[in-house]
């Protein structure tokens, strides 16, 4: 197949839109030839109409453009791309556009508008238009762009990708979130290469990545401030008022503090209930201090280091409270256009419920009597399978799956229940303490969701405070089998179950608050350095 790219950007393969482009290419599969139509002489059309009378499909002027359209006879597919120019596409490329006079005939077609026949047969092309745009919506600033491709190829005739907020592709600290919606053009090329892009993944590609008014204060903190545009060289100012734009409010009120240590030079941001905006003067008592070099911090934001890592490498500083630390990722995220989405496609969740369940079954359901247990056991074996359908399953609820079915099955034909119910004890306590030597232990499983699903799994205090709960937990379960056979040979036998229900509840609570605490005291002991 040939697939021909033609490039309006004038700064090349460097554009914003040749990132999606390359995104769309990969994800269809194409090995595409690539015109870049800045670099080539391409001189504006003279409407002296010789191409249809002198020189019958043959431009009189001696320059790129007839190679040009040799290649783009010789295609199957067409990918048009460019960046928005003034409401329209790029000079250079609209004199390739003009340029193609040649391809038409001078007779009239029959069509309503009154055109020209083509003097080639192109039916066999497909085409794409691809752009990107510096406003925060497509919307509304596309339609000289659409009005010439509808006319050129039908309005049902060709496929477009425009995104606005096109900016963004640049700018490393954002390199997450455009990672995202290049994953998405991606998908967008291999479904084009199948036939069509879906009508769920057109709805994503138009979303905006950001809402209007996080993007419009990240794209006016690149231009200083109205009446001051001379900060705009500011870098550090630029880059932290970057950091207020992507302030998610959480409905608290306090300041942070950045002390840039390389450069000398200190900011404020506060964070208000409804956004947040930069201090340079007039300082006032901050919750939060960060004394970091300018250089580290920002290499922090573009995901080069971590900063839990830098942190234990003590490469920077927190003083006060450390909860807008703890919660970086989900503070400074930036504010989707869409509620429902985060920047990232849709994924399944972890459920600690689901791993409980079975579990928690067969120990009620055992304090009632074997044949109970037994068959509440073998329910909760099959029905726990159903709810993988909703949440990510772990390998724990996939090895209890068998085991509760195979200790409900001994409880049915009678095997002695003491040694069932010691067993199972056992066995799960057995589960979460291996787990605590693990790379993954199996709390960090599931509490992933709540600290920035799987990349949590990369940060080192996030894994050291599940370690130690997962150990705590495991340690609680292999006792139990030791205090219950102790409670079932005295006159208390009655009363185990309870004890073992009041036991997990309390570690509940004990989860709770260590998962407050430890985090925040092991930061403060870093930071103090001793």
């Amino acid at each position: 197949m040939n697939v021909l790219v033609i490039n309006g950007s004038p700064k090349a393969e460097n554009s914003n839109s040749m990132k999606l482009t390359r995104a769309f290419l990969d994800g269809a599969r194409y090995d595409a030839d690539v015109i870049c139509a800045a670099k080539l002489e391409i001189k504006p059309c003279l409407g002296c109409f010789a191409c249809w009378e002198a020189t019958p499909g043959e431009c009189v002027i001696k320059d790129a453009a007839a190679q040009t359209l040799n290649r783009i006879i010789g295609a199957d597919v067409i990918v048009w791309s460019f960046p928005l120019y003034y409401f329209s596409v790029p000079g250079t490329l609209k004199n390739l556009i003009d340029r193609q006079l040649p391809l038409c005939l001078p007779f009239m077609s029959d069509d309503a508008s009154g055109g020209h026949k083509p003097r080639y047969d192109l039916s066999h092309q497909r085409y794409v238009v691809i752009s990107t745009c510096g406003f925060w919506t497509c919307e509304g600033n596309y339609g000289s762009v659409t009005a010439m491709f509808d006319r050129m190829y039908g309005n049902e005739n060709y496929t477009k990708i425009f995104c606005g907020q096109g900016e963004l592709f640049r700018v490393p600290e954002l390199k997450t979130r455009t990672d995202a919606y290049l994953e998405i053009v991606r998908r967008a090329g291999a479904e084009f290469a199948g036939g069509g892009i879906t009508t769920g993944t057109q709805a994503e590609l138009a979303s905006p990545l950001y809402a209007r008014e996080a993007f419009e204060l990240m794209a006016d903190a690149s231009w200083g401030t109205p009446g001051n545009e001379a900060q705009a060289t500011d870098g550090a100012l630029r880059f932290t008022r970057q950091m207020a734009a992507m302030y998610r409010p959480d409905g608290k009120e306090r300041v942070l503090e950045f002390r840039f240590t390389d450069i000398g030079k200190t900011y404020q941001i506060a964070l208000m209930p409804r956004g947040a905006s930069v201090i340079i003067d007039d300082f006032r008592p901050c919750a939060t201090l960060v004394e970091t070099p300018y250089s580290l911090w920002r290499s922090v934001a573009r995901g080069e280091i971590s900063g839990q890592d830098a942190l234990f490498q003590k490469k920077y500083r927190v003083f006060g409270d450390f909860d807008v630390l703890l919660r970086w990722d989900e503070l400074f995220c930036g504010a989707s256009a869409d509620p429902q989405r985060s920047g990232c496609e849709k994924r399944l969740k972890t459920n600690m419920a689901v791993l409980l369940t079975p579990w928690m079954t067969i120990w009620a359901g055992f304090a009632a009597g074997p044949a109970i247990g037994g068959a509440l056991g073998i329910m909760a074996a099959a029905v726990v399978p159903l709810a993988w359908l909703a949440f990510k399953p772990t390998i724990f609820e996939r090895a209890s799956v068998p085991i509760v079915a195979v200790l409900s099955l001994l409880a049915l034909i009678g095997a002695d229940m003491r040694i069932i119910v010691l067993a199972s004890y056992g066995m799960f306590g057995l589960m979460w303490s291996v787990t605590a030597f693990a790379k993954v232990p199996l709390t960090a499983h599931y509490s992933l969701n709540r600290h920035g699903g799987d990349k949590a799994l990369l940060n080192p205090l996030f894994i050291r405070t599940n370690r130690i709960l997962t150990a705590c937990w495991g340690v609680l379960y292999l006792l139990m089998p030791f205090w219950s056979y102790g409670l079932m040979t005295t006159a208390a036998a009655h009363f185990a179950w309870l004890v073992n229900l009041a036991a997990p509840v309390a570690m509940g609570w004990f989860t709770v608050w260590f998962q407050k605490w430890y985090p925040v005291k092991f930061l403060r002991h870093l930071s103090s350095g001793s």
